[in-house]
């Protein structure tokens, strides 16, 4: 059974940093692409950052320079790396993923991040 957890959000301050951790069971993310998305109140999830297994990526515009999204595959788990936070940032986030052989998109409970002075 595919599971993903989020962690790492929290509350902070415009211009800080904060990882956001997404790590799998019964997937291998080194085998397929994982991406990031987040949803604001009231607006559509937007796919925020995405690493393929051959470490392509891709961001969204407007967090491109201050987000990265890494992988560590000995901890089976994706990085959001976010710096210089900005209260447009404020959603949650979700990671999501289809394991390689498979066609469904699987999804983790978020995790909620707030920028606010």
């Amino acid at each position: 059974q595919v599971q993903l957890v989020e962690s790492g959000g929290g509350l902070v301050q415009p211009g800080g940093s904060l990882r956001l951790s997404c790590e799998g069971s019964g997937v291998i993310f080194s085998l397929t692409g994982v991406d990031w998305y987040r949803q604001a109140p009231g607006k559509q999830r937007l796919l925020v950052a995405s690493l393929t297994r051959d470490d392509g990526t891709y961001y969204l515009p407007s967090v491109k320079g201050r987000f990265t999204i890494s992988r560590d595959n000995a901890k089976n788990t994706v990085y959001l790396q976010m710096n210089s936070l900005e209260p447009e940032d404020t959603a949650v986030y979700y990671c999501t993923t289809v394991p390689a052989g498979d066609v469904t998109h699987y999804w983790g409970q978020g995790t909620q991040v707030t920028v606010s002075s």
